[in-house]
C-alpha cells in the first residue's frame, strides 16, 4: 500500500530523517522531516492550470505550529489554532525568500508549500526541519525547481561556531544565524547578533553553507530515488521586433528619464513614457499591451543596471559609497515618552517609545509555553507612504518581517531589567518610504528610545546594501533606493556600529553569491553605518538624564517570597488598599521583586514605606508608634504594623498602678509602645513604661 522511502544523515547535535510516501500522498509533494524528536510534515502542491493573465509567479508558503504537538492546548477562549502567530509568519517568510528565485520566469501555477509542526520535543527549533523539508518536497514534486536548497542555523558559544544549536544551548549564544541556499552559493542569510566583526560574521555564514552542503546532496538522493518527472517550463519567446521598436522609439527617453533625482517626479515621467509606448505599439489590445510593459520594464533594468557597471552613477546622482542626506529630529511629540523624526533621502520614520509597567509586557504563547517580552517594536507602512492608496488594518507579512528585523538590531544594546525596570514599546511609523524603511527604523528607534532616557548599552545604525552583477562585473550600493532593489539582484542589510554587527539580513534574486561579494558589501556597510551614525550622535550624543514628565517612575524594592501573601493580603485587599492609598501600580514577581509604578517619587516612597511595614519582622526592643483598635478590661490592642497588632497589658499602661484601661487610652489613640516580646505563635506584648 505505502511506497516509503528514506534518508537519514546526522545533521549536527541530532539525526536528521526525510521520509516519503506515507502521509499526504495526494500532494505533489510531500516529505516527513524528523530531528530529534520533532517532526514537520511538508506538502507543496501546484494548481494544473495557470492564473489567467498572471505575470507573477504566486507562491504562497505557510508554516504552522500545532499546540497539540507539543502536548498542549491553546490558552484562551477559542481552544483550537486561528490566526498565524508571530512566529509562524515569520518562519513562513524564512522558508519562502531561498525558495522563490529558484522557479523559472515564464512559470506562473498557483504554488502552496504548508509546513506542519506534528511534533516538538523542546529541544530543537522546527523552523531549520521545515526549510529543509520544503526544499525536499518540492525537489521530488516534479515541479519545476532549481533546488534543492537547504538551511542551517548557526550559533556562536565561547569563541565557537555551533551548527544548529538546541534551544538551551541558545542562551548562551551571541549569534543566532539561519543561512540557506544551493550547493553553489548562499541565497539568505537571517541573523541576530551580539557585535560580533564582519569577518566573524562572514565566517559563520560560510561554516553554515558548508555545513548545509551534505544535506542538499541528502535532497538530490531522494529526489532521485523517488521524483516525479519534472515539468518542463518554456518562458515566452521574446517579441524581437517589439523590442527593437522600443529600444528605438523609447530607449533614449528612459535614459533621460532616470536623470530625474526625486522619486515621484522620476516615477511620473516614467509613467507617461510607459503610457505612450503602450498606446503607440499597442493599441487596444490587452495581451500586447502586458507584453509592451514587461518589455519596457526590461529596459528600464537595462538603462538602471548598465549605467551602474559602467559608470557608477546612480539613478539619484550618487556615488556607490554615497549615503543620502540624513535629517534627524528628538522630542518633536510632546506627550509622549520619548520620539524621532529620522529622515534619508526620501524615507521617513517617526519613531516613537512608550516606558510602561510588568503589566504591560508581550505575553507570547508558544510551543515552548508562555513567555513575557519587556521589548517589542510594532512597524507600520501606510500606503501613503509611497504615495498610494491601499488596505489599512492589521500589519502584513512584511510589515511584521521588517519590525523584527528591526527589533533583532536593537536586542544586544537594550538595557537589563534590573537597571531599567520598565516595559518598552517602540513603534515605527512609515512616512516615506524610497528604500530600506526597517533600517531608518533602527535609527529612528535608537533615537527615540535615547530622548525617552533608556540607557542604552550603545547606539547603533543601519543600512541597506544592493548588488548589481553582470557575469564578473558587479557593484556593490550603498544605501539602496527603491527602484536599485527593485531591479538589483540584492538587498543586504546590516545594523551595528564600530564595535560589531548586531543584525544581518541578506536576500539574493540570482542563482547566489560568494564569499568576496559578501566581503566587499559587509565592508562596505561597516562604513556607511559609522557615517550615518555619526549624523545621529550629532542630533543626541547618549540617553537623556531625566524621563518624560508624563512617564511613570518605577521603583524597585525586594523583599523575602514568603512574605508576598502578606503583601498581596486575602483576596488581594492589602495591596488593593496601597494602590487606592498612594495612588501607585505595584506588581509582584514569584521571586519577590516589587515594582513600584508612580507619578512622583513620593507617591513612590509611600507606597515602598507601607510595604516595609507589612514585612517587617516585630523584634523586642523596637519601639512603634500606633493606634489604639481595641480596648478590653485587661489591656489595649494597639496596631504597630499593617496586619500587626500587639497587647498592652493593663499593668503595662503605666508606671503607677491603673485601675481601668480607660482612664489611660481609648480607642482611637495614637501611643508611642515598645516590644517586650513575640512568643512562638507570633503573638506580641507591648509596653507604654518609659517609652
Amino acid at each position: 500500500m505505502f511506497d516509503i522511502h528514506k534518508k537519514s544523515m546526522q545533521y549536527g547535535p541530532a539525526l536528521l530523517t526525510l521520509e516519503t510516501g506515507r502521509i499526504a500522498r495526494q500532494a505533489d509533494g510531500a516529505v516527513l522531516v524528523t530531528y530529534g524528536e520533532t517532526m514537520v510534515l511538508v506538502a507543496a502542491t501546484a494548481d494544473k492550470t495557470p492564473r489567467p493573465g498572471a505575470d507573477f509567479f504566486p507562491l504562497g508558503v505557510h508554516y504552522q505550529e500545532k499546540t497539540w504537538a507539543a502536548g498542549r492546548i491553546p490558552g484562551g477562549f477559542i481552544k483550537r489554532e486561528t490566526r498565524p502567530s508571530e512566529k509562524e509568519i515569520l518562519t513562513s517568510r524564512l522558508i519562502d525568500r531561498p525558495l522563490r528565485p529558484l522557479f523559472p520566469k515564464g512559470y506562473t501555477l498557483d504554488t502552496q508549500v504548508v509546513a506542519t509542526v506534528i511534533s516538538y520535543d523542546g529541544v530543537h527549533n522546527a523552523d531549520i526541519p521545515a526549510m529543509i523539508g520544503a526544499s525536499a518536497a518540492l525537489a521530488i514534486s516534479g515541479l519545476p525547481f532549481d533546488g534543492p536548497v537547504a538551511g542551517a542555523r548557526v550559533g556562536y558559544i565561547e569563541g565557537q561556531f555551533v551548527l544548529n544549536p538546541t534551544l538551551e544551548q541558545m542562551k548562551e549564544s551571541r549569534l543566532d544565524l539561519v543561512v540557506a541556499g544551493t550547493d553553489q552559493a548562499v541565497t539568505m542569510v537571517e541573523s541576530q547578533v551580539d557585535f560580533l566583526s564582519e569577518e566573524e560574521m562572514l565566517d559563520a555564514v560560510m561554516f553554515g553553507f558548508e555545513a548545509f552542503q551534505p544535506v542538499v546532496a541528502l535532497i538530490r538522493e531522494l529526489a532521485a530515488e523517488c521524483g516525479k518527472p519534472r515539468m518542463t517550463v518554456v518562458a515566452p519567446p521574446v517579441n524581437a521586433e517589439l523590442l527593437a521598436r522600443l529600444r528605438q522609439d523609447y530607449l533614449e527617453e528612459i535614459r533621460n528619464a532616470y536623470q530625474v533625482v526625486e522619486k515621484l517626479p522620476r516615477q511620473t515621467v516614467v509613467g507617461e513614457c510607459r503610457k505612450r509606448a503602450v498606446a503607440a505599439l499597442a493599441g487596444g489590445d490587452a495581451s500586447l499591451a502586458t507584453e509592451v510593459g514587461a518589455l519596457f520594464a526590461d529596459l528600464e533594468s537595462e538603462v538602471i543596471r548598465e549605467r551602474i557597471l559602467s559608470t557608477g552613477a546612480r539613478i539619484d546622482g550618487r556615488r556607490l559609497t554615497d549615503i543620502r542626506t540624513i535629517v534627524g529630529e528628538v522630542g518633536f511629540l510632546p506627550r509622549v515618552h520619548g520620539s524621532a523624526l529620522f529622515t534619508r533621502g526620501e524615507t521617513q520614520a517617526i519613531a516613537a517609545v512608550t516606558l510602561g509597567t510588568g503589566r504591560d509586557e508581550q505575553i507570547v504563547e508558544s510551543l515552548d509555553g508562555e513567555s513575557r517580552d519587556n521589548f517589542y517594536l510594532n512597524y507600520t507602512f501606510p500606503p501613503y507612504s509611497v504615495g498610494e492608496t491601499g488596505r489599512l488594518g492589521a500589519p502584513g507579512r512584511r510589515e511584521i518581517g521588517h519590525g523584527k528585523l528591526a527589533s533583532r538590531a536593537l536586542a544586544a544594546i537594550l538595557p537589563s531589567k534590573e537597571s531599567f525596570p520598565y516595559t518598552l514599546r517602540v513603534i515605527s511609523e512609515i512616512t516615506e518610504s524610497n528604500g530600506s524603511s526597517s533600517m531608518a527604523t533602527v535609527c529612528g528607534a535608537v533615537l527615540a528610545m535615547m530622548d525617552a532616557g533608556v540607557p542604552l548599552k550603545a547606539a547603533v545604525a543601519g543600512i541597506a546594501m544592493g548588488l548589481v552583477k553582470e557575469g564578473e562585473r558587479f557593484a556593490i550600493l550603498s544605501d539602496i533606493l527603491g527602484d536599485e532593489d527593485h531591479f538589483g539582484d540584492m538587498d543586504f542589510k546590516v545594523a551595528g556600529n564600530a564595535q560589531g554587527i548586531t543584525a544581518l539580513q541578506m536576500d539574493i534574486k540570482i542563482a547566489g553569491i560568494n564569499r568576496e561579494i559578501m566581503a566587499v558589501a559587509l565592508k562596505q556597510a561597516r562604513e556607511g553605518r559609522i557615517h550615518i551614525l555619526g549624523k545621529m550622535q550629532a542630533v543626541l550624543a547618549t540617553h537623556r538624564e531625566e524621563l518624560s514628565a508624563y512617564a511613570p517612575r518605577i521603583f524597585t524594592m525586594k523583599i523575602h517570597p514568603d512574605k508576598i501573601r502578606e503583601v498581596i493580603g486575602s483576596g488581594g485587599k492589602v495591596i488593593r488598599s496601597i494602590t487606592e492609598e498612594t495612588g501607585c501600580q505595584i506588581d509582584i514577581s514569584d521571586d519577590g521583586s516589587i515594582a513600584i509604578a508612580a507619578i512622583d517619587a513620593q507617591s513612590a516612597h509611600a507606597a515602598e514605606t507601607i510595604i516595609r511595614r507589612i514585612v517587617e519582622e516585630v523584634e523586642p526592643g523596637q519601639i512603634y508608634e500606633g493606634k489604639v483598635v481595641r480596648v478590653t478590661d485587661f489591656g489595649a490592642f494597639v496596631n504597630i504594623l499593617p496586619n500587626k497588632d500587639g497587647l498592652v497589658h493593663i499593668s503595662q499602661l503605666s508606671g503607677q498602678r491603673v485601675a481601668k484601661v480607660t482612664d489611660v487610652v481609648k480607642e482611637g489613640d495614637v501611643v508611642k509602645v515598645k516590644v517586650l516580646d513575640v512568643d512562638r505563635q507570633g503573638r506580641i506584648k507591648l509596653t507604654m513604661k518609659d517609652v
